[in-house]
């Protein structure tokens, strides 16, 4: 059964009072809250065998190398990668789309193109037009249409023979839409274009396959799965991965230094230049566990039932309009209501003791097709409750009265 009370009590945080109101937390979708069963990890990390990892005989570091490379070991399975080294430990997402970005650059040549999404987040737009302006390449976009939802036949007519790279998110951060990633993925192989998955806002809700997916390139990020942040993983065929040159030079990425020449390891360590993030990594791969023990299916049914009830409810307010009303998407909602600016909205939730996030959310090509200044997004997670919703509703309600 899935018990969301039991699980509220592995997140102290949940228990937190704001502005003496009890906290609602509807920012999932930035960051989402950190279990006692992780924090664990943490601690008895820094407190027990704290030491680099790789490098040294002594026992500290061989115990948190072991625990290192046991959280890769997990997220491989988590994500089904065929070899454990096509798992790459980053900062987070952002970390990982610069990292494939930057390998291409010695790949693409002027005139050659590759195709984004307008439902993207900054972080999958800017480092692609950067690539660009170094190259030559040239950039195309797949529009969006009303509901949210990405325009398909438009998609299938940009692919061509100089199509050589597709970037796509998983889930829409801004909208919750969640994109048909399967066939976009088909459509580019069909054109011998590879393919990048952002999948920072989908892995909290759906468990990925990426060899059924036959995706090239995967990016997720820590701290949207109940770990921590400053840490997230890349997923990258082996293919792909060998054939791009490193992203940083220093120690753990050599096989031999000379003046003359320096051979690069093998994977995944030619991408881990310098000391990695060990806590956060082995913090990572027990967020993963903890989630996997509560079981993605039980946890997207029942952040279904939360956004269905979350929708009709907020629908209920007149003058409220909800952008991406997508019939397939995950537990995000971005609206606004007549007359009032979203960030006027989100300061007086947040008086009430309700969190949830206003503007753009790295998402201003969205914004501009709707042709408003940003929404209020509540984005939910599965240890959020229906009683938490209801005070969404009285406060946005609230907020409205008094700002009309």
């Amino acid at each position: 059964m899935f018990d969301v009370e039991k699980i509220r009590h592995d997140f102290p945080i949940l228990s937190t009072k704001v502005h003496g109101k009890p906290l609602v937390y509807l920012d999932n979708a930035a960051t989402s809250q950190t279990p006692k069963q992780v924090m664990d990890v943490i601690v008895d990390y820094y407190s027990n065998y704290n030491a680099n990892i790789h490098r040294g005989v002594h026992y500290l570091s061989q115990k948190a190398t072991d625990a290192f490379e046991m959280a890769r070991d997990i997220l491989k399975n988590h994500f089904n990668a065929e070899h454990r080294e096509e798992i790459i430990f980053t900062s987070g997402t952002t970390h990982g789309i610069n990292l494939v970005a930057n390998g291409f650059e010695s790949l693409l040549k002027e005139g050659d193109e590759i195709i984004v999404s307008a439902l993207e987040h900054h972080s999958n737009i800017v480092p692609w037009q950067m690539l660009c302006e170094k190259t030559g390449a040239i950039l195309k976009v797949i529009p969006i249409t009303e509901e949210g939802e990405l325009q398909l036949n438009t998609y299938k007519s940009l692919l061509n023979n100089r199509t050589k790279l597709v970037f796509v998110n998983h889930v829409s951060n801004a909208l919750g839409t969640i994109n048909p990633i399967k066939e976009i993925i088909e459509l580019a192989h069909n054109a011998d274009a590879a393919v990048l998955v952002d999948g920072a806002q989908a892995a909290p809700h759906i468990q990925p396959d990426v060899q059924k997916l036959d995706v090239d390139f995967y990016v997720v990020s820590g701290h949207k799965m109940c770990g921590p942040t400053g840490i997230g993983a890349l997923y990258g065929k082996k293919f792909w991965l060998d054939k791009l040159p490193p992203y940083q030079g220093g120690g753990e990425m050599i096989a031999t230094v000379t003046f003359e020449k320096t051979t690069y390891a093998d994977l995944p360590h030619k991408f881990e230049a310098g000391t990695p993030n060990v806590c956060g990594a082995i913090a990572f791969g027990k967020a993963v566990e903890y989630m996997t023990e509560i079981g993605f299916k039980q946890i997207e049914t029942y952040e279904h039932e939360l956004l269905e009830y979350a929708t009709e409810r907020l629908l209920e307010i007149e003058g409220l309009k909800i952008y991406g009303p997508s019939s397939n998407k995950t537990s995000v909602i971005s609206f606004n209501i007549d007359g009032i600016h979203p960030y006027d909205i989100g300061t007086l939730l947040d008086n009430m003791g309700i969190a949830v996030r206003t503007g753009h959310h790295c998402a201003q090509p969205i914004m501009d097709f709707y042709q408003i200044p940003g929404t209020v997004r509540a984005s939910l997670a599965f240890y959020n409750t229906f009683k938490e919703i209801d005070s969404l509703v009285e406060g946005v309600k609230k907020a409205k009265a008094m700002l009309s």
